[in-house]
């Protein structure tokens, strides 16, 4: 199973037992038809409050404490109550709770019974008198110790309670808040003043009745967010909806934050709430007939609004994920295969903070990426076995906090997470791109970057570089694994960094269609805010002003990379280029050191003006683009960050290649020319040309000696004909430090003549001066000498001699040699000598290579 649950708290498991020890046989009863023992709310500081019925069918209020792992019995009432709602606030001083006080039969009987419709309620822990035509009751009880009771309701309609927490840390607070929700579609406020008496009694301040105030009217749905403190509404505007935001805080009031329209149809015929305690007998009731929605934030600062709308077409699911923070809205319709209509349910949405899945038991689980949501196949869509969820059978689920899920029917808490062993499996045996793109992303970008995860990525990566048709699995690799460890750096990289090597995807994903639609950005009203609300402000405004876009981009990088290289030469002592190439040298030296196994890979720190003319390019335009958005951050912070960016580039580039290396147990041999490669030599040839094709793909540069250790494994592997049209389509690269070997080290037999006349006629002119010494061979003086001629006959264009022709230089009497010779010598008397470094190159050479080449077709014995 993909996703993993791991159980943090289970009713059957955690309570059960220790009620079994206080003789509470009713409340054993943990059939899913059973409302004997069920968990009513999930407190912020993790205390999981439940209630069951006693052995006289008296009604329980307990506590279980995630932290230590214990049970604390809380209240008891001597009847039989059904419990709505029940909250306990962070001093565990107070305790708020909303039943139903009557069966319906109950209620009959008592207006039946009641002339003036006034009845006395008389309980050992109630002494008020009440209306006897209210079904539901709110109290407020005193708890530390259990002394007071105080009724904040007595109404016909259902009410919901739920204390405000303060921060975490916060010594006691003699105020306690409590949010009570109404039916009605209204939500209030109450202060709670206490105070403190002997024997560590706390006692509700008595000054009549207790102070409060309107959060909000005319509701039809909410959320109330745990960890955050804050109440996500809508209220029915107009044609459209809105969806609204209050944030409270721990020593203020409340404060509007958000404001959002939502183009969604909203049922107000009955208020729907989320995350306000779980009714196990009215909430099947309601899902029936509300709205599914929910809000899921994410720590980066995404907002999106997750529902399930209704289709005509039986066997069609519809839902929509509204992400505020991009500004668009995509709706997904998924095409199920036949199944019986009685097992449908409504889909199910839970948060994993860089995902949102949605999940219907039995059928599909698709995990929508929050961060990235604009390309369809970075999310997730499993069907079968690959969607199955033992665990969780039924939609009756909901998330008190990121990456948790409690099951209300079973009262089982679990934490949440994507398993990275299920992930690899499933990058291993899908057969389409949108599946496995979507896999390396999630694994790349939400797993823990660890070393073994690493390994079987570029493990896999290496044996499905030609099954993957639709993105380059070396590119998405090295772009994601640079995003992910860059971007905790600073503040707003992530949108400047790029985390993809794809600038769109025009695949499907089988049996899923997406429509994406524009929406409006939310209006946020707040000054100097920080957490959440600011990381989401920062989203918004790049969506704004994201044009041209934000990310950066290697297209003037290729472009000044190839002007600079085609004008090395004249350009190269420029202070423009003196500081592109300093920056290639803070680089290098900022390499991590490589471990004792670097030597594995035999790459060579050699001098490669190419990669680091391309190097120093990417710090140079990497920094001016990160400038231009992150001056608050600092110009010697972004250097530091250019430069690991950089670096880090090249250490993935080698930890692939190590890894490759290992693999197919490789050695240093492969500079050996004398014998031809193997099989496991060939693998890791393809390999590191495909990396090439990548490299070249986003221009990025490599590592010092990648293209000599790719020259080398060719020259062992490929023959020759393949080998020569490599590098003429620039495939392999022409390296001096593996001329020069392959020159030195290979014998002069026919077929290695062959080869070296191939290579030698390929060089560039200023590499070709550096290496052909290394060859002595007629051939080579032949080409030399060849050369040499042109050049000067080039320079000498079109002058005329006025000065008759010198002596011979040799009495061969050879007139066509005599004569270019004497013209020879005749330049080189007027200063023109292009080989200046090396002497033994002139006019007597051409004249001794000549006749040497001569003779030797002719079948003569030169002397």
């Amino acid at each position: 199973m993909l996703l993993r649950l791991v159980p943090e708290f289970e009713l059957r498991r955690d309570v059960v037992p220790w009620l079994a020890e206080r003789g509470c046989a009713a409340a054993l009863d943990t059939s899913e038809n059973s409302s004997a023992l069920y968990v009513v709310n999930v407190e912020r500081n993790g205390k999981i409050i439940y209630t069951w019925k006693g052995n006289q069918r008296n009604t329980h209020i307990g506590l279980y404490d995630l932290q230590t792992k214990q049970n604390e019995h809380l209240y008891m009432f001597e009847k039989n109550l059904h419990i709505i709602s029940c909250s306990i606030n962070n001093e565990k001083t107070l305790l708020a709770v909303s039943f139903c006080q009557y069966t319906e039969e109950e209620r009959t009987s008592q207006l039946l019974q009641s002339e003036d419709k006034l009845v006395c309620i008389k309980e050992c822990y109630l002494k008020y008198v009440l209306f006897a035509v209210s079904k539901y009751l709110t109290l407020l009880i005193e708890i530390h110790p259990i002394n007071n009771v105080r009724v904040l309701k007595a109404v016909d309609s259902c009410v919901r309670v739920q204390f405000l927490y303060p921060v975490e840390g916060r010594n006691a607070s003699t105020e306690s808040r409590l949010l009570l929700v109404s039916e009605d579609k209204y939500i209030e406020q109450f202060d709670i003043h206490v105070v403190a008496e002997e024997d560590h009694k706390v006692v509700i301040q008595k000054s009549g009745q207790l102070p409060r105030a309107k959060v909000v009217d005319d509701l039809v749905w909410a959320q109330w967010d745990m960890m955050e403190q804050r109440l996500f509404y809508i209220v029915p505007k107009e044609s459209k909806s809105t969806l609204r935001c209050v944030q409270f805080y721990p020593d203020e009031n409340f404060n509007s934050i958000l404001e959002s329209h939502l183009d969604i149809a909203v049922n107000d015929t009955q208020l729907k709430l989320v995350n306000f305690g779980y009714d196990y007998c009215q909430d099947q009731d309601v899902a029936s007939k509300s709205l599914n929605l929910q809000v899921f934030t994410s720590k980066a600062g995404g907002l999106c609004v997750c529902c399930s709308l209704v289709s005509d077409i039986p066997h069609e699911i519809i839902y929509s994920i509204s992400f505020l923070h991009k500004g668009y809205n995509k709706t997904f319709t998924v095409s199920l295969e036949r199944t019986e209509s009685h097992q449908l349910k409504e889909v199910a949405f839970m948060n994993l903070d860089y995902y949102v899945a949605a999940y219907l038991p039995g059928q599909f689980l698709h995990l929508l990426n929050i961060q990235h949501p604009d390309l369809l196949c970075y999310s997730l869509f499993l069907t079968g076995e690959d969607a199955r969820i033992d665990i969780l059978q039924n939609s009756s689920i909901w998330s008190p906090w990121v990456s948790t899920v409690l099951d209300c029917n079973a009262g089982s808490l679990y934490d949440v997470s994507i398993s990275d062993s299920a992930l690899l499996q499933f990058l291993q045996k899908s057969k389409r791109d949108c599946e496995r793109l979507a896999a390396l992303h999630c694994a790349l970008l939400y797993l823990q970057h660890t070393e073994s995860l690493e390994m079987q990525i570029i493990r896999w990566i290496s044996e499905n570089l030609s099954t993957c048709h639709s993105f380059d699995p070396i590119q998405e690799f090295i772009i994601a694994s640079l995003y992910c460890r860059m971007c905790p750096e600073a503040q707003n990289l992530d949108k400047l960094l790029p985390y993809t090597s794809l600038h769109d995807w025009i695949g499907v994903v089988p049996g899923v269609t997406c429509a994406t639609d524009i929406i409006s950005l939310p209006v946020l009203e707040f000054q100097n805010s920080k957490g959440f609300w600011a990381k989401l402000n920062s989203n918004l405004e790049s969506v704004k002003y994201a044009e041209p876009h934000l990310h950066y981009h290697s297209n003037v990088l290729r472009r000044e990379w190839h002007n600079l290289s085609e004008e090395r030469e004249e350009r190269r002592t420029t202070a423009y280029l003196r500081n592109i190439f300093e920056n290639a040298k803070k680089v290098l030296s900022h390499l991590d050191t490589w471990d004792s196994e670097a030597r594995l890979v035999p790459l060579f720190e050699e001098e490669d003006y190419q990669q680091q003319l391309l190097m120093g390019l990417m710090v140079a335009q990497l920094k001016d683009h990160l400038m231009r958005h992150l001056q608050y951050v600092g110009k010697k912070k972004i250097d530091q960050i250019v430069l690991d960016y950089v670096a880090n580039l090249l250490n993935l580039v080698h930890r692939i290649m190590k890894e490759v290396w290992r693999r197919y147990q490789l050695h240093s041999c492969i500079f050996c020319f004398d014998e031809r490669g193997s099989a496991g030599e060939f693998a890791v040839f393809h390999i590191m040309s495909r990396i090439l094709e990548a490299a070249n793909g986003m221009c990025m540069p490599l590592p010092p000696g990648f293209h000599t250790l790719h020259l080398g494994l060719g020259v062992r592997c490929l023959p020759l004909h393949t080998l020569l049209h490599y590098i003429d389509i620039g495939v392999l690269q022409l390296t001096e430090t593996c001329v020069r070997k392959l020159l030195k080290d290979l014998d002069d037999t026919e077929q290695n003549e062959k080869l070296k006349f191939s290579i030698v006629m390929r060089l560039p002119e200023a590499l070709g001066q550096k290496v052909r010494q290394y060859w002595n061979h007629p051939i080579n003086a032949n080409l030399i000498a060849r050369k040499y001629v042109k050049i000067l006959l080039e320079k000498l264009g079109n002058r005329q001699y006025s000065r008759p022709v010198p002596e011979r230089l040799s009495p061969v009497e050879f007139l066509p040699l005599n004569y270019l010779t004497n013209i020879l010598a005749e330049i080189e008397n007027q200063g023109v000598h292009p080989y200046e470094k090396q002497d033994h190159v002139n006019a007597r050479f051409v004249e001794e290579t000549a006749l040497k080449h001569t003779m030797t077709l002719l079948g003569l014995k030169y002397s």
